[in-house]
Formats: structure tokens, sequence, C-alpha cells
């Protein structure tokens, strides 16, 4: 089977989305997606990656990661190129799962759990909606217009009580929140204000008041702070017994992150943000994280992250499947978690689920009582939505052999 064209693909209504086709000789077409930046990835997948791969195999997803992850620039890091290479391997793997008629799972080595935990990071319908990156003024807080229950950006900022009692309902026992990132914003992340960091703090007193320990609660950074100002956040919340604090600062130095694990002593989570198995293992070799959390369309794809799953494993590390972008990744994330035997937990967004990924997909992971279990279809097993295709704010572009 050969690959015969790169199809890509962007909805107006979802500016930070790319998704991608790879068209083959045999009629199978598999199924990418990456987020930020897609015209830019586009670009990359057009101009660069199909004249490296048109014409060549579609099966053979290790050589082709290679020669996507040694090119000259863009070898390491999230950035253009890489994105790129992931969401061609996302889709490569879909195409195998075809090929071989079984689920991704199943490709990857069978299943190592039969349902895995999930948490809810805490964002609305809206999150992140509007290009430009993660930031406040993007973060799309609007409940007087969602028309859904599941508000839960507003909810956490406002209500974080009612939302912990809402999740647990639900049979979720986790919750993602990110409060302090207002704060950041508002130094560039170099201080915070005992009145800011008292405020930050309002969320996780009223969910541990309200529910105790049944709820945990990771805290979410992004990447916004200085050492020292992390070191102070990290220290206020040690006291609610965050499940995990994420990406306190930005993932450039190793030893800065093991340094603030160290003195602080609470867990850290990272990161999104770092691409391929080499870059993992220097923060892994300087004891900087305690749960490794990796995103499949930034990484370099499921083959890198499965590779990422067992590197961290041989350091005696979980695994947590990274989601806040898109329902490819969330789809190729369950079948990645429910494969790799150090899968702690998989991240989930309830108002996405519930709301604009079933509008975009033809299915989505089985999600009930607080996990998610293996879906049936061969490879991703899910297709974006034939009218989604046919939309007026759909824009294709083909690349062919």
């Amino acid at each position: 089977m050969k690959i015969t064209g790169f199809e890509t693909i962007r909805l107006g209504e979802f500016p930070n989305l790319l998704w991608l086709h790879i068209h083959t000789d045999e009629g199978l077409v598999g199924l990418g997606e990456t987020f930020f930046g897609p015209r830019a990835v586009e670009a990359q997948i057009h101009e660069t990656v199909a004249p490296l791969l048109l014409g060549k195999p579609a099966l053979e997803m290790d050589r082709h990661g290679r020669t996507l992850q040694t090119q000259y620039l863009g070898f390491s890091g999230s950035g253009v190129e890489m994105r790129a290479a992931s969401a061609v391997d996302i889709a490569l793997w879909d195409l195998f799962g075809q090929a071989m008629g079984q689920p991704l799972h199943q490709c990857l080595g069978g299943l190592s759990h039969e349902r895995m935990r999930i948490y809810n990071t805490c964002a609305g319908y809206r999150y992140i909606r509007a290009e430009g990156g993660q930031k406040t003024d993007n973060w799309g807080i609007d409940p007087a217009s969602v028309g859904g229950p599941y508000e839960d950006l507003d909810a956490f900022m406002n209500r974080a009580d009612e939302l912990a009692h809402s999740l647990l309902e639900q049979g979720i026992m986790a919750m993602k929140i990110w409060p302090f990132d207002v704060a950041a914003e508002a130094t560039g992340g170099r201080s915070i204000s005992a009145e800011a960091l008292d405020q930050a703090l309002v969320p996780f007193r009223k969910i541990r008041d309200a529910v105790g320990g049944r709820m945990d609660i990771m805290a979410e950074l992004h990447s916004l702070w200085t050492p020292l100002a992390a070191e102070r956040v990290l220290r206020a919340l040690a006291p609610y017994d965050p499940f995990w604090v994420e990406d306190p600062i930005k993932m450039i130095n190793a030893d800065l992150l093991a340094g603030l694990r160290a003195r602080t002593g609470v867990p850290i989570c990272a990161s999104e943000t770092i691409a391929t198995r080499r870059g993992f293992r220097e923060f892994l070799q300087a004891d900087a994280v305690d749960v490794v959390m990796l995103d499949l369309s930034w990484c370099g794809g499921i083959g890198e992250a499965k590779k990422i799953a067992t590197l961290a494993e041989a350091w005696g590390r979980p695994v947590a499947p990274h989601d806040c972008t898109g329902p490819v990744v969330l789809t190729a994330s369950v079948h990645l978690s429910l494969n790799c035997p150090n899968t702690l937990v998989q991240e989930t967004v309830r108002a996405f689920t519930h709301g604009w990924y079933r509008e975009v997909m033809t299915e989505l992971p089985d999600i009930r009582g607080g996990f998610v279990y293996p879906m049936a279809g061969a490879g991703l097993g899910t297709r974006l939505q034939p009218e989604r295709l046919a939309a007026s704010d759909c824009e294709r572009r083909m690349t062919k052999a």
C-alpha cells in the first residue's frame, strides 16, 4: 500500500486545528490531527513532507517517523515541523490499524487495561476557540450563550465547590484547574502578591471544604512562571495536597525543574510541550518529573509517544496523555493509554466530549462513570463527519503523487 496524497483540512469554526487525510492506492484513508498554527503546519506538510513521502509504503511508520525527525531543522521541540510529523504519524497508524482490521490499541500491543481512569480538565465549551495561544483573553468564558451544562471554566473560577460535586456525581474523581494564570499574566510570571496568591487558592479551598479528599486536584500553571515565583506558588499549594502541579516553569531547563521539585516536595507533571524521547530523557535523567505528560500531536505522534512511555517506564514514571485540543488526539490517546502498562490517568474535557467533539467526529471514546473504555473499530475507529467536510467553512488542500 503506497501513499498517494496528503490532504489538509481546516474548519473556520475551529481556527487552531488542522486535520490530515493520508490517501493510499488501496483506497484507505488515514486520519491525523494537530493543534496551533494550522496554516504553518499545512505548509510544512505540502511543501516538505509530501515530497519526501509520496509514493512510499504507507505502513512503514518508524521509517517515516525517522525521516521526518532527522531533517536539518525541526528535529527537537514541538514547533511546526514536529506538529506536522505528529499529524502524519497519527494518520499512518490509523492506516495500519485499518489495514490489519484491528483497533489501534491492539496494533500497539494489546490492552494493558480494561478501562482507564479519567480526569476532567475544567475548560468550557469555547475554551481556546479563538486564535492566539494559551492566554486568558481567549479562554472563552460565556456561560450565558453556551447552551449546555458544562461551562466548567467559569465554574472552577466562581463555584468550584459545586463543580466538584457535579463531577463526583458522574463518577469523575479528579479535576484540573488553572486559577493562577491571571496573576501570571499580570506580572509576566515574575512574582505574585499575597493578595493574588490568596485569590488563586480560593478554588482549592472550596473543593477541599466541599468534598475533602474524595477529589484529586491537578493544578495547571501553563509554564507561565519564573522559578522563584513558581516556588512560592507550589509551597502555597502543598497544604491542599495536589495530585500534581503541571508545567510550573518553561520546559527549557531540566535542572531548574528538578530543583523546584526537590525543594517543595510537590509532585510535578511535565510536559505536553516537550517533544521526542530525547527531550523527555533529559527531564527523566534530572529526576525532574513525577508524571510524564505527552501530547500525541506535538511530541512526534503515536509511535514516538509509545517510545516515550516505554522510556518513562524504565524510570519508574507513569504517563498521562494530554488532551485539551482536539477529538482525534483524544481518540488516539485513549488507544495509547489503554495499551501502555504505565498509564496513570487520561485527560478529558467533558465540555468538549459532550459538545463540539461530537459535532466533528463520527465516533468518540466511550466515557462513563469516571473511566474510558476501548473502542472497537479498526485503526482509530473514527472519521470526520462527512457534512463537516462539505461545509462552507471547510478549506481542503491536496498534494498528490
